[in-house]
Protein backbone atom coordinates (compact mmCIF):
# COMPACT_ATOMS: atom_id res chain seq x y z
CA UNK A 1 0.00 0.00 0.00
CA UNK A 2 2.92 2.22 1.12
CA UNK A 3 4.38 2.02 -2.30
CA UNK A 4 1.33 2.89 -4.12
CA UNK A 5 0.77 5.73 -2.43
CA UNK A 6 4.31 6.88 -3.07
CA UNK A 7 4.21 6.24 -6.86
CA UNK A 8 0.80 8.03 -7.25
CA UNK A 9 2.40 11.30 -5.56
CA UNK A 10 5.43 10.86 -7.91
CA UNK A 11 2.98 10.62 -11.20
CA UNK A 12 0.63 13.22 -9.90
CA UNK A 13 3.47 15.39 -9.48
CA UNK A 14 4.87 15.07 -12.64
CA UNK A 15 1.49 16.12 -13.92
CA UNK A 16 1.00 18.94 -12.14
CA UNK A 17 4.87 20.08 -12.99
CA UNK A 18 4.12 19.55 -16.64
CA UNK A 19 0.59 21.04 -17.15
CA UNK A 20 1.68 24.55 -18.14
CA UNK A 21 -1.33 25.31 -19.84
CA UNK A 22 -4.69 27.01 -17.76
CA UNK A 23 -8.20 25.45 -18.42
CA UNK A 24 -11.41 26.80 -17.89
CA UNK A 25 -12.48 23.81 -15.53
CA UNK A 26 -10.61 23.39 -12.38
CA UNK A 27 -11.74 19.98 -10.46
CA UNK A 28 -13.23 20.19 -7.09
CA UNK A 29 -12.42 17.79 -4.36
CA UNK A 30 -14.37 14.96 -4.50
CA UNK A 31 -17.10 13.45 -2.00
CA UNK A 32 -16.07 10.95 -0.43
CA UNK A 33 -18.53 10.34 2.71
CA UNK A 34 -17.63 6.51 4.09
CA UNK A 35 -21.23 5.89 4.67
CA UNK A 36 -22.09 2.73 6.53
CA UNK A 37 -25.84 2.98 8.02
CA UNK A 38 -28.97 4.71 7.05
CA UNK A 39 -28.98 8.71 8.89
CA UNK A 40 -25.32 8.59 8.54
CA UNK A 41 -24.41 12.38 7.90
CA UNK A 42 -21.00 13.82 6.38
CA UNK A 43 -19.62 16.93 5.82
CA UNK A 44 -16.44 18.72 4.74
CA UNK A 45 -14.22 21.63 3.90
CA UNK A 46 -11.12 21.73 2.06
CA UNK A 47 -8.67 23.98 0.45
CA UNK A 48 -6.40 23.32 -2.52
CA UNK A 49 -3.08 24.68 -3.04
CA UNK A 50 -4.37 27.06 -5.74
CA UNK A 51 -6.90 28.36 -3.40
CA UNK A 52 -9.60 26.31 -4.61
CA UNK A 53 -12.15 26.08 -1.53
CA UNK A 54 -14.44 23.03 -2.01
CA UNK A 55 -17.53 22.16 0.70
CA UNK A 56 -19.35 18.39 1.03
CA UNK A 57 -21.84 17.22 2.22
CA UNK A 58 -24.22 13.92 2.25
CA UNK A 59 -26.92 12.12 3.74
CA UNK A 60 -27.46 8.04 3.41
CA UNK A 61 -31.31 8.11 2.89
CA UNK A 62 -31.52 4.33 3.64
CA UNK A 63 -28.55 1.51 4.59
CA UNK A 64 -27.72 1.63 0.95
CA UNK A 65 -28.52 4.87 -0.55
CA UNK A 66 -26.87 8.36 -0.42
CA UNK A 67 -27.41 11.46 -1.66
CA UNK A 68 -24.53 14.14 -1.81
CA UNK A 69 -24.31 18.20 -2.74
CA UNK A 70 -20.96 19.63 -3.69
CA UNK A 71 -19.59 22.88 -4.57
CA UNK A 72 -16.61 24.93 -4.71
CA UNK A 73 -14.96 28.44 -5.44
CA UNK A 74 -12.06 29.83 -6.18
CA UNK A 75 -11.13 33.81 -6.35
CA UNK A 76 -7.63 34.22 -7.00
CA UNK A 77 -5.91 37.87 -8.19
CA UNK A 78 -2.21 37.09 -8.80
CA UNK A 79 0.49 39.06 -10.65
CA UNK A 80 0.25 36.97 -14.11
CA UNK A 81 -3.22 35.39 -13.65
CA UNK A 82 -6.70 36.45 -12.14
CA UNK A 83 -9.18 33.43 -12.05
CA UNK A 84 -12.40 33.48 -10.52
CA UNK A 85 -14.83 29.49 -10.21
CA UNK A 86 -17.58 28.53 -9.47
CA UNK A 87 -19.07 25.09 -9.48
CA UNK A 88 -22.12 23.13 -8.06
CA UNK A 89 -22.82 19.45 -8.16
CA UNK A 90 -25.82 17.19 -6.75
CA UNK A 91 -25.65 13.32 -6.87
CA UNK A 92 -26.46 10.27 -5.36
CA UNK A 93 -25.57 6.05 -5.05
CA UNK A 94 -25.22 3.14 -3.42
CA UNK A 95 -22.43 2.03 -0.47
CA UNK A 96 -21.81 -0.96 1.07
CA UNK A 97 -19.87 -2.42 3.94
CA UNK A 98 -18.08 -5.54 3.62
CA UNK A 99 -15.20 -6.95 5.64
CA UNK A 100 -14.75 -9.53 8.51
CA UNK A 101 -15.63 -6.46 10.93
CA UNK A 102 -17.56 -4.62 7.82
CA UNK A 103 -14.95 -2.17 8.18
CA UNK A 104 -14.14 -1.30 4.54
CA UNK A 105 -16.86 1.02 2.38
CA UNK A 106 -17.38 0.72 -1.53
CA UNK A 107 -19.78 3.13 -2.80
CA UNK A 108 -20.96 4.68 -6.48
CA UNK A 109 -21.87 7.48 -6.99
CA UNK A 110 -23.22 9.78 -10.57
CA UNK A 111 -24.57 13.06 -10.56
CA UNK A 112 -24.71 16.37 -12.29
CA UNK A 113 -23.39 20.20 -11.81
CA UNK A 114 -23.18 23.55 -13.05
CA UNK A 115 -20.06 25.93 -13.18
CA UNK A 116 -18.30 29.05 -14.31
CA UNK A 117 -14.82 30.38 -14.95
CA UNK A 118 -13.37 33.78 -15.64
CA UNK A 119 -9.73 33.70 -16.42
CA UNK A 120 -7.39 36.84 -17.11
CA UNK A 121 -4.11 36.13 -18.07
CA UNK A 122 -1.33 39.20 -18.00
CA UNK A 123 1.59 39.25 -20.43
CA UNK A 124 4.21 41.99 -19.73
CA UNK A 125 6.64 42.79 -22.42
CA UNK A 126 10.32 43.86 -21.96
CA UNK A 127 8.87 47.34 -22.32
CA UNK A 128 6.62 46.80 -19.54
CA UNK A 129 3.87 47.00 -21.23
CA UNK A 130 0.88 44.43 -20.06
CA UNK A 131 -1.52 43.22 -22.46
CA UNK A 132 -4.50 41.07 -21.28
CA UNK A 133 -6.10 37.45 -22.79
CA UNK A 134 -9.41 37.00 -21.28
CA UNK A 135 -11.50 33.73 -21.66
CA UNK A 136 -14.81 32.59 -19.49
CA UNK A 137 -16.60 29.80 -20.05
CA UNK A 138 -20.30 28.27 -18.63
CA UNK A 139 -20.35 24.61 -18.58
CA UNK A 140 -22.54 21.71 -17.46
CA UNK A 141 -20.84 18.66 -15.75
CA UNK A 142 -21.94 15.13 -15.31
CA UNK A 143 -19.78 12.40 -13.33
CA UNK A 144 -19.41 9.01 -12.11
CA UNK A 145 -17.56 8.28 -8.93
CA UNK A 146 -16.72 5.31 -7.17
CA UNK A 147 -14.66 5.26 -3.81
CA UNK A 148 -13.31 2.81 -1.74
CA UNK A 149 -12.23 2.96 1.95
CA UNK A 150 -11.04 0.92 4.60
CA UNK A 151 -11.97 2.30 8.04
CA UNK A 152 -9.74 0.45 9.57
CA UNK A 153 -6.81 1.47 10.04
CA UNK A 154 -3.19 2.73 11.44
CA UNK A 155 -2.68 4.55 14.27
CA UNK A 156 -0.50 7.43 14.41
CA UNK A 157 1.29 8.09 18.09
CA UNK A 158 1.39 11.72 18.65
CA UNK A 159 2.68 13.36 21.71
CA UNK A 160 2.04 10.06 23.14
CA UNK A 161 -1.37 10.06 22.01
CA UNK A 162 -2.93 7.74 19.21
CA UNK A 163 -4.71 8.50 16.38
CA UNK A 164 -6.49 6.35 13.52
CA UNK A 165 -5.54 6.95 10.31
CA UNK A 166 -8.03 5.52 7.34
CA UNK A 167 -7.03 5.37 3.31
CA UNK A 168 -9.11 5.88 0.50
CA UNK A 169 -9.16 5.76 -3.32
CA UNK A 170 -11.69 7.40 -5.10
CA UNK A 171 -12.29 7.29 -9.08
CA UNK A 172 -14.64 9.93 -11.30
CA UNK A 173 -15.25 10.44 -14.55
CA UNK A 174 -16.61 13.82 -15.95
CA UNK A 175 -18.07 15.09 -18.85
CA UNK A 176 -17.69 18.37 -18.97
CA UNK A 177 -19.70 20.26 -21.85
CA UNK A 178 -19.89 24.15 -22.00
CA UNK A 179 -23.00 26.00 -23.40
CA UNK A 180 -20.58 29.45 -22.92
CA UNK A 181 -16.99 30.33 -24.21
CA UNK A 182 -15.79 33.87 -24.96
CA UNK A 183 -12.41 35.00 -25.51
CA UNK A 184 -11.53 38.85 -25.21
CA UNK A 185 -15.16 39.52 -25.66
CA UNK A 186 -15.71 37.32 -29.20
CA UNK A 187 -17.95 34.74 -29.11
CA UNK A 188 -16.09 31.30 -29.32
CA UNK A 189 -16.97 27.78 -30.58
CA UNK A 190 -17.91 25.61 -27.05
CA UNK A 191 -15.68 22.81 -26.54
CA UNK A 192 -16.57 19.36 -24.52
CA UNK A 193 -14.10 16.96 -22.72
CA UNK A 194 -13.82 13.62 -20.86
CA UNK A 195 -11.68 13.95 -17.61
CA UNK A 196 -10.40 11.37 -15.48
CA UNK A 197 -10.10 12.24 -12.09
CA UNK A 198 -8.28 9.48 -9.71
CA UNK A 199 -7.58 10.91 -6.14
CA UNK A 200 -5.60 9.28 -2.92
CA UNK A 201 -7.31 10.40 1.04
CA UNK A 202 -5.71 9.71 3.75
CA UNK A 203 -8.03 10.74 6.84
CA UNK A 204 -6.05 11.17 10.53
CA UNK A 205 -8.91 11.21 13.24
CA UNK A 206 -9.31 14.29 15.68
CA UNK A 207 -11.69 12.20 17.51
CA UNK A 208 -14.70 9.56 16.51
CA UNK A 209 -16.50 12.57 14.84
CA UNK A 210 -13.50 14.92 13.14
CA UNK A 211 -11.20 14.06 10.31
CA UNK A 212 -7.84 15.84 9.38
CA UNK A 213 -8.36 15.15 5.37
CA UNK A 214 -5.23 14.75 3.14
CA UNK A 215 -6.22 14.72 -0.37
CA UNK A 216 -4.01 14.24 -3.84
CA UNK A 217 -5.39 13.37 -6.99
CA UNK A 218 -4.61 14.02 -10.94
CA UNK A 219 -6.94 14.89 -13.91
CA UNK A 220 -6.32 13.80 -17.39
CA UNK A 221 -8.36 14.72 -20.01
CA UNK A 222 -9.12 12.33 -23.08
CA UNK A 223 -9.61 14.94 -25.88
CA UNK A 224 -6.88 17.74 -26.68
CA UNK A 225 -9.08 20.67 -26.19
CA UNK A 226 -7.60 24.21 -26.05
CA UNK A 227 -9.56 25.97 -23.11
CA UNK A 228 -11.28 22.66 -21.81
CA UNK A 229 -8.28 20.54 -20.60
CA UNK A 230 -6.77 18.89 -17.77
CA UNK A 231 -4.69 22.16 -16.44
CA UNK A 232 -4.95 21.51 -12.47
CA UNK A 233 -4.58 18.69 -10.25
CA UNK A 234 -6.01 18.20 -6.61
CA UNK A 235 -4.25 19.28 -3.57
CA UNK A 236 -5.77 19.75 -0.64
CA UNK A 237 -5.97 19.61 3.19
CA UNK A 238 -9.67 19.90 5.16
CA UNK A 239 -11.78 18.59 7.41
CA UNK A 240 -14.78 16.34 7.66
CA UNK A 241 -17.29 15.72 10.04
CA UNK A 242 -18.92 12.09 10.73
CA UNK A 243 -21.86 11.67 12.46
CA UNK A 244 -24.25 8.52 13.17
CA UNK A 245 -22.04 6.29 11.51
CA UNK A 246 -20.67 3.25 13.06
CA UNK A 247 -17.63 3.39 14.99
CA UNK A 248 -14.55 1.53 13.83
CA UNK A 249 -11.77 3.31 16.16
CA UNK A 250 -12.98 1.71 19.88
Amino acid sequence: MRNTYNFFGFLVSCIWLLSSCSSVYMPNVPNTPMFTQKGEISAGGHATLKGNFSVNGAYAVSDHFGVMMNGSRLNNHRKKEDFRHNLFEVGGGYFTSFGTNKNRVLEAYAGIGRGSSDRTEKHTDAEEVTTYTRVSGNYDKYFLQVNFTSKRKKDLRLFGNSYPLNYGTALRMSYVDMYRHVRNGEIKPTEDNIFVEPIFYTRLALSPVVQLQYTSGGNFGLKNRKALTAGYSVFSLGLVINIWGRDFNK
